[in-house]
């Protein structure tokens, strides 16, 4: 990721700059994001994406049927479920079976190659510990693969822990919001707003901070969410905007029902190249309904004009790459360590690389 300039707004405790897509954040420097590192075939990143599984498993599916009959029977790859791929890996020695686990082993063999090849780059050299995120890693065959990818890229001697995120996919987008903002400008306030934009679902959530139990946000916790698997809809970008707006709107309204003293900020994850303005430079393509990247549109803007107020105060909204607010979400759990990194395994394969400041 390039340096970019940036005008930015420091706070006042800490000097940590208040703005989009920022490096130096309250808790962390981000030394890197959405690395775009390529090989012969194209980004490298595309094979250890959601659909480069299933990708997998079709290519064993297509080599068994030269051989004989397909033990995943008349099913289409596309058509198996999470939950249909989980339950074959539980059987014994069947077929199937034994099929899906070659496919996660090709996939972890794709899947350290790029991790080392991340850890090549000076942003992500003394990196000690890599999460992993997105939908994959919240299955059996996720698991799996990244227990094989630790056992490789041990026997590469490369000494690097990789630990799935703790906090379930639905969640660690929206939790990882809380560390974009300096606690003590939430002091006051039980909650905050907090969106995670991505190629196949959109999340709204409101995020209780619990900064009486745990002041660096450790206690953290989703109080509700609105989930939209905007894929099967494929909406336009500006349908898209209205129904986000619709979601946050709702959880407003929730929390000022339940009498949360919610914060007037709104934290956003989001694919991409985040500039300072909060426009995306690059790697929206994934967006729904396309042109996210125009220079005449700006999110944070959209929703601020949207929704001018939260609680009687102007909406303040800052955003941030998905898988940098992802890995956020496991600041709390990185406190031994000085150098992180995050994956996100979904429709794209997200990546950011951290540095923990001192305190």
């Amino acid at each position: 990721m390039g340096k970019q300039q940036k005008k930015v707004q420091r706070t006042e405790e800490n000097n940590a700059p208040v703005t989009h897509g920022a490096d130096d954040l309250p808790a962390v420097e981000v030394t890197s994001y959405n690395l775009e590192l390529r090989d012969k075939e194209g980004f490298i990143g595309d094979k250890a994406n959601k659909s480069a599984f299933r990708d997998a498993i079709e290519a064993w599916r297509k080599r068994v049927r030269a051989g004989g009959p397909d033990p995943l029977g008349d099913v289409p790859t596309d058509g198996l479920s999470k939950k249909e791929v989980d339950a074959l890996l539980k059987e014994q020695e069947t077929e199937a079976a034994s099929l899906v686990r070659a496919a996660v082993d090709d996939f972890a063999a794709d899947f350290t190659d790029i991790l080392a090849r991340y850890l090549k780059e000076e942003t992500w050299k003394g990196t000690e510990r890599i999460v992993v995120g997105g939908g994959f890693k919240d299955s059996q065959a996720g698991l799996m693969a990244i227990a094989r990818a630790q056992i490789r890229l041990k026997a590469e001697g490369l000494k690097v822990e990789i630990v799935p995120i703790a906090h379930h996919p639905d969640e660690a987008g929206l939790l990882g919001a809380v560390h974009l903002i300096p606690s003590w400008m939430l002091k006051g306030h039980d909650a905050i707003l907090a969106v995670d934009i991505g190629g196949t679902n959109i999340r709204a959530g409101v995020i209780k901070l619990n900064l009486d139990d745990k002041p660096d946000f450790s206690k953290a916790r989703v109080w509700k969410s609105e989930l939209w698997r905007h894929a099967d809809d494929e909406p336009r970008r500006t349908a898209t905007i209205e129904y986000l707006v619709r979601m946050i709107e709702t959880l407003i309204a929730k929390a000022k029902k339940a009498k949360l003293a919610l914060a007037p900020v709104i934290g956003i994850g989001c694919p991409g190249v985040i500039a300072a303005d909060g426009s995306i430079a690059r790697g929206g393509q994934n967006l729904p309904g396309g042109n996210w990247e125009s220079t005449h549109f700006n999110l944070p803007e959209a929703l601020r004009k949207a929704i001018p107020e939260i609680a009687d105060q102007p909406t303040f909204v800052i955003m941030h790459n998905d898988a940098v607010v992802q890995g956020l979400s496991e600041v709390p759990r990185m406190a031994d360590v000085k150098r992180w990194a995050a994956v996100t395994i979904g429709t794209g394969l997200g990546n950011a690389s951290f540095v923990r400041k001192e305190t």
